[in-house]
């Protein structure tokens, strides 16, 4: 063999000519997920068109939190986004540089801007350069600038105009997302305007109007409890607030714990080393005030907060800012909440007692339930050490070795479509739990029924949910059902067994529905998959004569060769969210509960009848 290479492939030629230095803008429209993360479509609520919404409205608070300015108008028409507010405006001379130039800003300075919540530098440049149509103006004591670009070029300055009659100073900028990054988007508003709250309970004073409609909080995170518990509490909330820490917190007989954590203003929808610190301090607080050991399972089981931290040099794990690394603030903030705990429950001597029931409850809950389990796990070691019906994957949530975001587990109806999905799977990271049919309806029942159902009991450990949702082994759960009336109903009874138990996995964006195209309409040259009678009927028209069309009836039916089209990078899911937690019992109850009475009358009441006309 003598050493020589003895296949055939071309290695590529490299040399100084393949060496490429790219400018900025080039970087961030090449590279979008460095800047804004996902970039979706709009399904999601961390889709990279809210990034963009959410980086521009970040510059107006940040001018409030400064002490300028109590008013942001916020609108979205037609996918075209502006955003106005009444703060000092960008200064006039370095309009264009702010709005287009890497690490240009003052938020680098400490004096101008203190807890900032946009990104230094960054923010705006993103906005600008992946949007296809972006205009600034800055209003400065009757003087005026402008700026448009078009993906990120400059089309127009103006430097120093005058600005209309009686203009207020502050910043205006409109954007268009640029659909050759994002392709066919659409905003839910819904997710737009829970941002805005968002905003409205971290900033006391401050206003916000979105598309007309008022935004403001009196009394900050007190009130974003109130607005989730409602009448689920099982005590009057909790409420502190000092320099650079603000919480919440009451319980409720919801299993789990539930948190909206906030760093300078941000949702960090993945918690970091302010919301483990408060974890901790609330837990040293319980215990000071009665003088007892409680575990922390016991004092937290059933407990709703909202944490929000005021950080000069906030470190975060990624460019979106989901999860807050810096771990100086440990000692204070769990220092401070365990004295705030202390000195609320010495002068709150009714909810003391109600919290004190609540831990003694969930006491011997634990109690009950780790008799179950042992049992289970002794039934469950009999009859096999591997998960029954589970088919996973190499690696899971938290791997270094792979992006762990895109570890994903599909809950699938019967060893059918199993089967097309093992054939067809990415193996590295997409795991499969076939379910045998229609899972039991878990509304209503102890969580120590599960320990009794041998198939829930199973998936439970599949996803490593058992104690809590911090074991997560998949990044995505997807339910793959049939779009059939069985399919909806198994649909159905998985979500109510999540929401029941393990809804802090809605409240992170991990549940998801798969959707699989309904029709195959192909000819002798092509195929083309539709998941609408609409996209069919225009795909039949656009291929033409003696084109055949196909309804797939199961998820069975789809060969694994298909199939691969539809779980790889192509594929579509529909995420599951709760608007609002307080409303979760009530739902569940009303749909999956035992008043057929009232939900057959209410399902034939809202029944749509065809009608020939």
């Amino acid at each position: 063999m003598g050493g020589k290479a003895t296949d055939n492939k071309k290695t590529a030629i490299y040399d100084e000519s393949k060496i490429q230095t790219l400018s900025a803008l080039e970087h961030i429209r090449l590279r979008t997920g460095m800047y804004i993360g996902r970039v979706g479509n709009g399904s999601n609520q961390n889709d990279g068109i809210y990034v963009l919404v959410k980086e521009v409205i970040d510059n107006a608070v940040d001018e409030f939190i400064m002490g300028n300015g109590s008013r942001v108008e916020v609108k979205i028409e037609e996918n075209k986004v502006s955003v106005r507010d009444y703060g000092r405006g960008i200064p006039l001379g370095k309009l264009v540089e702010c709005v287009s130039i890497i690490n240009t800003g003052a938020k680098y300075n400490d004096d101008v801007f203190q807890f900032s919540v946009g990104l230094n530098g960054v923010g705006t440049k993103a906005v600008n350069a992946l949007s296809k149509f972006f205009r600034v103006v800055s209003i400065r004591d009757g003087h005026a600038a402008e700026a448009v670009f078009e993906r990120g070029t400059l089309k127009k300055s103006v430097k120093n105009g005058k600005a209309p009659t009686n203009a207020k100073n502050g910043t205006y900028v409109e954007f268009i997302p640029d659909d050759e990054i994002f392709g066919k988007y659409a905003f839910n508003m819904e997710f737009v305007e829970r941002r805005i709250m968002n905003y409205a309970y971290l900033n006391t004073g401050l206003t916000l109007f979105f598309n007309g409609q008022k935004f403001i909080s009196e009394n900050g995170l007190l009130d974003l409890l109130h607005d989730e518990v409602q009448d689920t509490a099982l005590y009057n909330v909790g409420y502190y607030r000092g320099k650079k820490l603000e919480f919440s917190f009451t319980h409720s007989n919801a299993y789990g714990e539930n948190y909206f954590s906030f760093v300078n203003g941000q949702y960090t929808s993945d918690g970091g080393t302010h919301l483990s610190a408060f974890k901790e301090g609330f837990l040293k607080g319980v215990n000071a005030f009665f003088k007892k050991s409680y575990k922390s399972e016991d004092v937290r089981e059933g407990l709703t907060a909202a944490i929000a931290v005021k950080v000069q040099s906030p470190v975060f794990e990624s460019q979106t800012k989901n999860k807050l690394g810096n771990t100086d603030l440990k000692g204070w903030i769990v220092s401070e909440t365990k004295v705030a705990i202390e000195d609320f429950l010495h002068k709150h001597s009714d909810e003391a007692k109600a919290l004190e029931e609540k831990i003694t409850s969930n006491e011997k809950l634990r109690t009950e339930l780790n008799t179950v389990k042992k049992e289970a796990k002794e039934n469950a070691r009999k009859i096999s050490l591997k998960i029954p019906k589970l088919k996973d994957c190499k690696y899971h949530l938290g791997d270094s070795k792979v992006n762990s975001e895109e570890t994903m587990i599909f809950l699938t109806e019967g060893d059918s479509a199993s089967g097309s999905m093992v054939g067809s799977r990415d193996s590295r990271v997409q795991a499969i739990f076939s379910l045998r049919g229609k899972c039991e309806n878990m509304c209503g029942k102890k969580k120590t029924d599960i320990y009794k159902n041998a198939e829930l009991y199973n998936l439970m450990m599949a996803l490593g949910i058992e104690n809590d949702i911090s074991g997560l082994r998949y990044s995505k759960i997807i339910i793959a059902t049939d779009a059939d009336n069985d399919g909806f109903h198994i649909r159905n009874l998985l979500l109510t067994f999540f929401l029941s138990f393990f809804e802090e996995l809605l409240i992170a964006g991990r549940v998801y529905i798969l959707e699989t195209p309904l029709f195959r309409v192909r000819n002798k040259n092509k195929t083309i998959y539709c998941y609408s009678e609409e996209e069919r009927d225009a795909a039949g028209k656009k291929l033409g004569r003696g084109v055949e069309m196909t309804r797939f009836k199961g998820l069975g039916e789809i060969s694994p060769k298909e199939f691969g089209q539809f779980i790889g990078e192509n594929i579509r899911l529909v995420p599951v969210e709760i608007n609002s937690v307080s409303a979760v019992p009530t739902m569940i109850n009303f749909y999956m509960g035992k008043n057929t009475p009232e939900r057959r009358e209410f399902i034939m009441n809202n029944l749509l009848e065809e009608v020939d006309v």
